[in-house]
C-alpha cells in the first residue's frame, strides 16, 4: 500500500488532541474539579486565597486538572554544558502555552529550591513557589489564552548521565523533571527547540535536525530545529565526544552516532545496522500506511547504556554493545539485534506518534513495538523458523514472572508517575505480545491490521488509551473483546491447562482439555490452542480447540490411535502452565530429541522446565536429557535454548557436591560440542556454556590457558569480550594468578569506556573478602550505582555461585537499598538489582532472608513487594528442589 504523509494529520493534531484529552478525562475531571478548582491543587474558595496543595512526583489528579486547561504547549530549552562534569549546568527554558482557565500554575521540577533562580510571566518576574518536587506560579501571573513563563535554574544531573566527556538524556517515565521545569506527563504534548551550549570540540544530536552551529573559542553553540508534538519523556539529545556513520537508504539520510574506538569493529557491522533500520522502515510504512512520521532518523551507540534501547523519535538509543557485535556472536546475538532494532523502530508509530494518555497504558507501546518487531525481523532472517523464535523469546521470560505470588497484571493502576517504573517487566515485554497474537488469532490478521491503521490515524500526534484501541477494534469483530480484555489485560496470573484423555482399548473414545484458576477464583481464559498428539516413529496430529469454557471437548479425536504424548500447546501460542500428563512426560523425558519438528521439541522443552520448576521434573532427570538431547539438536535456537536449561538446573537445582561430581562429564560434552559445532556462532554458544560450567580442575587449566591464547577455541575467533569474561571467570574460580590476569586484562582493553567498566568491576572479583565487602559499601552511594550496567555485571560476580556463602551476607543489605534504588535510578534497575543479588544462591538460609525482609516491611509499596516476589521466586523454589535431593 502506497504510504499516507501525515502532513496534514498535524495540522489538525494540536485541535484532535485538546478533544481527545477532553474527551478521555472528562468524567474523572467533573469529579475533581469544582466550581473555582482549575489547574491544580486544593482550591479553598471562589475569590478567595488559592491554597495549592502538591505532593512529590506527577500525581494523576494533578496530570488530569493541567490535561483539561492547558494546550498548544511549545519548550524553547537553553542549556550551557560545561567541559568539567563536576561544575553545574546552567539554563533557562521558555514555556509557551494556551490556558483555558486561569489558576496558580505547576511546573515540575524535582531540584532544591535553590537551583530555581529566576521565573518571568510575559517577561515580567513573578513570584513562585518551590516545593515537593514543583514550581508554583500564582493565578495573578497568568491570563486566559496565550502565556510564555521563562524560567532560569540549575539543571539536575540525575537524567543527564554526565560522563568526563559525553552526556546523554534519559527522560523516561517523569525525569525530564529532574533536568528543568516543564509539566512531565505523557498527554501534554509539545513542541521542544533545544539551544546546546558545549566544549567545541564536542558534537550533539537531538530529535531535532541541527539548525546552526556557532563557534566561539572553546565553545560552540548548537541550535536544533523545533521538533513535531511529542511527549516530555521523548525529549532526547545526547553530547560530547562521538564519531558519526552517515548512509543514505531508500532516499533517507540515516546518522549512527557512535563511540567505538575499534574501527574494523564498526566497518564489520555498519552496515548490517543501517539495512536493518532501513528494512524496518519500509516495513512499517507498509503495515501502518503511515509515511515516517517524524523530521529525521538518527540513532546513538551509548556504551553500557541502561536499557537496550530507548525509542525517542529522530534520535534513538541503543546499548552500543547490543548493536556492536563480535565476529564471535551467536545467532541468537544476531536476532537480539534484529529484534532490538524493529522494536525501537516500530515505537516511532506506535510510542512515539500516538502515545499512551497516562503510564497506566505503558503496556500498549512496548506490546506494539515487540509484537511487530517479531513480524519484522521475519524476512532478515529467512533461515531461521520464527514461530520458535517468537516461542523462545517470549513465553520463557512470561511465564517467569506470571508463576510467582508477585505476577501482575498487564494494565496496571498508576497513581503517580514517580511509580512508573514498577510497571516494567516480563509481563509488557513478553507476556503482552502473546496476548497480541491471541487477539490477532481472535478477530484476524487484516482486522487487527486495519483497526491498527485506523488508530494511529485518529490519534496520530497525541496521545490514546486501552479502551481506544479496544473500541475500534470491536466495532470490527463478533467477539467480546472487552470480556477478554479483562481476564488476558485487567489480571494477573495463568491458566493451568490439562488434557484428559479416556481410552477404549487402543483408541480415545474422549479427548478433553480443562482449564483451572491456580488463584482459585473461577477466572476461564479465551484462547485458541492447537492440540498435538504424537507417537512413536513420527506420526502425529493437531486439533484445533478454541477453549473458553471450563473444558473444552476436542471430538474430533473420537477413534484416532492413543498418542504417546500429547502437547496442549502444540502450535507454541497457547499460554498457561501446561501440565504434562505422566505418560506425556514420561514420553519426553525418554524421546524428546527423537521427534522431527524443532518446534515441538521446544515446546517439549519449555513444558518440562516448568514441570521441573513445580517440582514433578527431578533436575538430573532434565540434566540427563539435555547430554543425549544436545548432541542430536538441529536447531541452534533450540541448541542455545537447552545450553541455558542446562546451565540453570546445574547452578541452580543441583547441590554443590553433585555438581562437582558432574562437572567433567558436562564439561566434555560441551568442549566436544563446541569443537563439533558446524558454524561459528553455534561454536560460539557451546564455548559459552562451556566458559559458564567450567569446574573441574581440567576445565579451569583450559580457560586459562585461552586466555593467555596458549590454546584456541575450535571455530571460535575470540575477541576482546571474549577475554574479558574468561578473565572474570577466571577470577571468580580463584586460580592463583587471578589477580595478575585482571590486571592484565585491563591492560589489554584499548577502548576506555570498556576499560572504565572492567575496572569498575575489579574489586568485586577480589580474591580478598575485606575488599568484596568495601566494594559492595560503596554501593551504597547513588553515584557509584550511576552506571547501571557496571553495577549489575560487578553484583553478579559477587553472588556468582561458586562465591554464593560467602556473599549472603550481602542480600539483607542488599534488600535493603531497594527502595532507595527505586527512587535514584531507572526503570529496570530495581528488579534488575533484587535478580542479581539472589539468582546466584539457592539455599533455604537465603530464602528465609528475602522472607524476614519482607515480614520486616510491612509498608512496603506493593508493587517493590511484588517485584522482590517475583525475583525471590527461582530462589525460593530452588531452595525446596535442592532440599528435596540432599
Amino acid at each position: 500500500m502506497t504510504a499516507r504523509s501525515l502532513v496534514p494529520a498535524y495540522a489538525r493534531s494540536v485541535y484532535c488532541g485538546v478533544r481527545m484529552r477532553m474527551r478521555i478525562h472528562a468524567t474523572r475531571a467533573r469529579r475533581a474539579l469544582g466550581v473555582c478548582a482549575i489547574l491544580a491543587g486544593v482550591v479553598s474558595g471562589c475569590g478567595g486565597e488559592t491554597a495549592v496543595e502538591v505532593a512529590p512526583g506527577v500525581a494523576l489528579e494533578l496530570a488530569e486538572r493541567r490535561a483539561t486547561s492547558i494546550f498548544n504547549v511549545h519548550y524553547d530549552v537553553r542549556l550551557s554544558i560545561p567541559a568539567d562534569r563536576d561544575r553545574p549546568i546552567s539554563g533557562s527554558v521558555t514555556a509557551s502555552f494556551t490556558l483555558t482557565e486561569v489558576g496558580p500554575l505547576v511546573f515540575d521540577f524535582a531540584q532544591p529550591a535553590d537551583s530555581v533562580h529566576a521565573v518571568r510571566a510575559a517577561g515580567e518576574p513573578v513570584d513562585f513557589e518551590v516545593r515537593d518536587e514543583h514550581v508554583i506560579l500564582p493565578a495573578a501571573a497568568m491570563s486566559p489564552g496565550h502565556n510564555v513563563v521563562d524560567i532560569e535554574f540549575t539543571a539536575g544531573d540525575g537524567s543527564l548521565n554526565r560522563q568526563d566527556d559525553f552526556l546523554y538524556t534519559l527522560f523516561v517515565p517523569d525525569r525530564a523533571r529532574v533536568a528543568f521545569p516543564l509539566f512531565d506527563q505523557p498527554n501534554l504534548k509539545a513542541r521542544f527547540r533545544l539551544q546546546l551550549d558545549v566544549p567545541v570540540a564536542w558534537r550533539a544530536v537531538a530529535n531535532g535536525s541541527l539548525a546552526s552551529r556557532n563557534e566561539r573559542g572553546d565553545r560552540a553553540v548548537l541550535t536544533f530545529n523545533e521538533t513535531q508534538a511529542i511527549s516530555s519523556y521523548l525529549f532526547a539529545f545526547a553530547a560530547g565526544d562521538f564519531q558519526v556513520e552517515e548512509v543514505e537508504r531508500d532516499g533517507r539520510r540515516m546518522a549512527m552516532y557512535h563511540r567505538e574506538t575499534d574501527r574494523e569493529r564498526v566497518g564489520r557491522n555498519a552496515a548490517a545496522i543501517f539495512d536493518l533500520h532501513a528494512s524496518a522502515l519500509a516495513w512499517l510504512e507498509e503495515y501502518t500506511g503511515i509515511a515516517f512520521p517524524f523530521e529525521k532518523f538518527d540513532f546513538v551507540l551509548v556504551p553500557a547504556f541502561q536499557y537496550g534501547g530507548m525509542e525517542h523519535p529522530g534520535a534513538i538509543f541503543y546499548r552500543a554493545e547490543a548493536l556492536l557485535l563480535d565476529e564471535s556472536a551467536t545467532q541468537n546475538a544476531h536476532l537480539g539485534r534484529a529484534s532490538l532494532i524493529a522494536h525501537e523502530t516500530a515505537h516511532q508509530w506506535f510510542g512515539d506518534l500516538v502515545t499512551m494518555t497516562w503510564f497506566d497504558d505503558v503496556w500498549m507501546k512496548e506490546t506494539f513495538a515487540n509484537f511487530m518487531a517479531a513480524k519484522i525481523v521475519n524476512p532478515a532472517f529467512p533461515e531461521v523458523d520464527h514461530d520458535l523464535r517468537f516461542l523462545l523469546a517470549h513465553f520463557p521470560a512470561a511465564y517467569g514472572v506470571d508463576r510467582t505470588v508477585g505476577a501482575n497484571p498487564i494494565r496496571q493502576p498508576l497513581d503517580n508517575l514517580n511509580e512508573a517504573g514498577t510497571l516494567y517487566g516480563a509481563i509488557i515485554y513478553q507476556k503482552a505480545p502473546i496476548v497480541f497474537a491471541h487477539l490477532e488469532r481472535l478477530i484476524g490478521e487484516e482486522t487487527l491490521r486495519d483497526g491498527l491503521r485506523d488508530y494511529l490515524e485518529e490519534h496520530a500526534y497525541a496521545n490514546a488509551s486501552w479502551a481506544d484501541l479496544i473500541a475500534i477494534l470491536d466495532a470490527r469483530s463478533a467477539e467480546d473483546l472487552a470480556a477478554w480484555s479483562r481476564t488476558w489485560v485487567e489480571e494477573s496470573g495463568r491458566p493451568r491447562v490439562e488434557v484428559a484423555l479416556e481410552p477404549d482399548g487402543d483408541v480415545i473414545a474422549r479427548l478433553a482439555v480443562r482449564q483451572s484458576d491456580p488463584a482459585e477464583t473461577d477466572r476461564l481464559w479465551n484462547q485458541r490452542l492447537d492440540l498435538r498428539l504424537g507417537y512413536d516413529g513420527g506420526e502425529s496430529h493437531t486439533l484445533a480447540v478454541h477453549l473458553r469454557d471450563a473444558e473444552a471437548v476436542v471430538t474430533e479425536a473420537a477413534g484416532l490411535p492413543v498418542p504417546d504424548y500429547v502437547l496442549a500447546n502444540g502450535a507454541g501460542l497457547g499460554y498457561g502452565l501446561m501440565a504434562l500428563d505422566p505418560r506425556t512426560r514420561d514420553y519426553v523425558l525418554a524421546a524428546l530429541p527423537t521427534i522431527d519438528e524443532p518446534l515441538t521439541r521446544a515446546i517439549g522443552w519449555v513444558s518440562l522446565w516448568e514441570s521441573l520448576l513445580e517440582g514433578e521434573v527431578d533436575p538430573e532427570a532434565l540434566i540427563d536429557l539435555a547430554r543425549r538431547a544436545l548432541p542430536a539438536e538441529t536447531d541452534e535456537q533450540n541448541v542455545s535454548r537447552i545450553l541455558g536449561y542446562l546451565a540453570s538446573a546445574y547452578w541452580r537445582f543441583l547441590t554443590p557436591e553433585r555438581r562437582a561430581a558432574l562437572a567433567p562429564e558436562i564439561e566434555g560434552l560441551l568442549w566436544d560440542g563446541t569443537v563439533a559445532a558446524g558454524s561459528r556462532s553455534l561454536a560460539a554458544a557451546w564455548f559459552g556454556a562451556y566458559r559458564n560450567v567450567a569446574l573441574s580442575a581440567e576445565a579451569t587449566a583450559r580457560l586459562e590457558r585461552v586466555w593467555r591464547e596458549e590454546e584456541e577455541v575450535p571455530g571460535v575467533p575470540l575477541a576482546e569480550r571474549d577475554f574479558t569474561a574468561l578473565a572474570q571467570a577466571l577470577a571468580v574460580r580463584g586460580v592463583p594468578e587471578s589477580a595478575e590476569i585482571l590486571a592484565a586484562q585491563r591492560d589489554r582493553i584499548e577502548n576506555p569506556d570498556r576499560r572504565a567498566a572492567f575496572e569498575f568491576a575489579m574489586p568485586a572479583l577480589s580474591a580478598d573478602t575485606a575488599m568484596r565487602d568495601a566494594f559492595f559499601e560503596s554501593l551504597r552511594d547513588p553515584a557509584r550505582r550511576a552506571r547501571e550496567p557496571w553495577v549489575l555485571t560487578a553484583l553478579g560476580l559477587l553472588h556468582h555461585p561458586l562465591r554464593a556463602r560467602e556473599s549472603e551476607v550481602y542480600i539483607r543489605p542488599g534488600l535493603d537499598l531497594l527502595e532507595e534504588i527505586q527512587r535514584t535510578g531507572d526503570i529496570f534497575f530495581p528488579l534488575s538489582w533484587l535478580q542479581t543479588t539472589l539468582d546466584g544462591h539457592q539455599t533455604a538460609t537465603a530464602a528465609a532472608m528475602v522472607e524476614q525482609y519482607l515480614a520486616d516491611r510491612p509498608d512496603l509499596p506493593p508493587r517493590l513487594r511484588a517485584k522482590a516476589l517475583q525475583a525471590a521466586d527461582g530462589l525460593v523454589r530452588a531452595a525446596r528442589i535442592v532440599d528435596v535431593h540432599r
